[in-house]
């Protein structure tokens, strides 16, 4: 990552903001918003950052626009005028129109999958490639997905105004899902040479407690910052020297934010009486019984799983799965959980993932099968992308010795 990188991710939902509620134009604005990104990229390193790199960034984005617009012969003439008016004299407005831009990107006229690539792309500042590994599809299907996506908001006739009251629960569904990709991209990196990716958890962490104000009373979303806290809340024992994976078995745990797990279980203690049980608040509880146990060895193992087989029930998935029978085998023992896991690995979504072969290597281990577990170790360091699990598992598979707890989850 380059040392402007991660001011314009942070800038870009600010500067989109401001060209679509200047022209309403949301796909346009944003192709040419991605394009002044690019820019700036290659410029400010060299040039340096302007004194005012929102300003810079709105009127190249402006100016490219302009130059989109002109292309379209259909509309040349409108688009003359507007070239003709020059680039709007208004101030950029101090207004975060973050949130607004989420909703507009759950518009109800997409499928959730297409709500949750374009809000990665045009808000999360995900690549194509990055929004791939978080949905396990392939990168041709999310370009396709957030082009079309585009199309269709411009067909509906979407405006930048919050949504009506008969669709703010299901945008908020799909606000949530994008939030809690952007954060597991951010703190387990799916690709790189670095294990976490703090501006991706912070930019999460920071839209959720926004979301949290505008909605207090929802207990998914208060569930969803939980989780965000309490997970966020390891940050600082999950790499050694170097950046080296440290589980969470081996973890400091006085290195934990004790404030940061304070206010997730705060949080809990408040929602959990009264509100409905769903996916992110199962999850949220679950960190909180990680969080909350002294040693690796006082963790509750038993409630950890009655809690996954609560959330396998709500909200099935392949990582849920994966983080169920890890806590199975903590409870049964690892033959247990390797007896369920030659089922679960027939999921398509989990076939070659390397979740799957470290899973099964951990267990084996368990299980005191040495030689196998250093071959699943191995198949595992050869599938994931992400330079420091591939170290971890690598050393894994050379010596692996005692067990060291479970891999690291990713998702759960």
């Amino acid at each position: 990552m380059t040392g402007v990188e991660p001011l314009l991710r942070e800038l870009a939902p600010t500067v989109l903001g401001v060209l679509v509620r200047r022209t309403g134009d949301f796909s346009t604005c944003e192709d040419a918003v991605q394009e002044a990104l690019i820019a700036a990229a290659a410029q400010w390193p060299v040039e340096g950052v302007p004194a005012n790199p929102t300003g810079w960034l709105v009127t190249v984005a402006a100016r490219r626009r302009t130059e989109l617009w002109r292309s379209e012969t259909a509309r040349r003439r409108r688009e003359e005028a507007v070239a003709a008016a020059g680039p709007a004299p208004e101030p950029v407005s101090g207004v975060d129109d973050t949130l607004t831009l989420l909703m507009l990107c759950c518009h109800p006229a997409l499928t959730r999958t297409s709500q949750v690539a374009l809000t990665l792309r045009a808000v999360g500042g995900l690549s194509t490639a990055e929004i791939a590994r978080a949905l396990l599809v392939p990168e041709a299907t999310v370009a396709q997905r957030i082009s079309r996506a585009k199309a269709s908001i411009r067909r509906a006739g979407a405006r930048f105004t919050p949504p009506p009251d008969a669709e703010r629960a299901d945008r908020l569904a799909a606000v949530c899902a994008v939030l809690y990709l952007v954060f597991n991209e951010g703190y387990t990196a799916s690709s790189g040479p670095d294990l976490q990716r703090a501006e991706l958890t912070g930019e999460a962490i920071r839209l959720a407690r926004q979301l949290h104000a505008a909605a207090p009373g929802d207990g998914e979303v208060t569930g969803l910052l939980a989780l965000m806290l309490l997970t966020d809340a390891r940050r600082p024992a999950r790499t050694g020297p170097g950046g080296a994976l440290v589980p969470l078995a081996e973890q400091d745990r006085d290195r934990w934010d004790a404030a940061l797990i304070a206010e997730g279980t705060g949080l809990l203690a408040a929602t959990l009486p009264t509100a409905p049980l769903g996916p992110y608040l199962l999850q949220a509880a679950i960190a909180a019984v990680h969080d909350e146990a002294p040693t690796a060895e006082d963790t509750d193992w038993p409630q950890i799983l009655a809690l996954y087989d609560l959330l396998a029930a709500v909200a099935p998935g392949p990582m849920v799965t994966l983080n169920r029978l890890v806590a199975l085998a903590m409870v049964r023992g690892p033959a247990t959980g390797l007896a369920e896991l030659a089922a679960a690995e027939a999921d398509p979504a989990l076939a070659g993932h390397h979740r799957v072969a470290a899973v099964r290597a951990h267990l084996l281990e368990r299980a005191g099968a040495a030689d196998a577990a250093r071959e699943h170790y191995r198949l595992a360091a050869e599938r994931t992308l992400s330079e420091p699990e591939r170290r971890y598992l690598a050393g894994r598979a050379t010596g692996a010795g005692p067990a060291a707890g479970p891999p690291p989850p990713r998702g759960g």
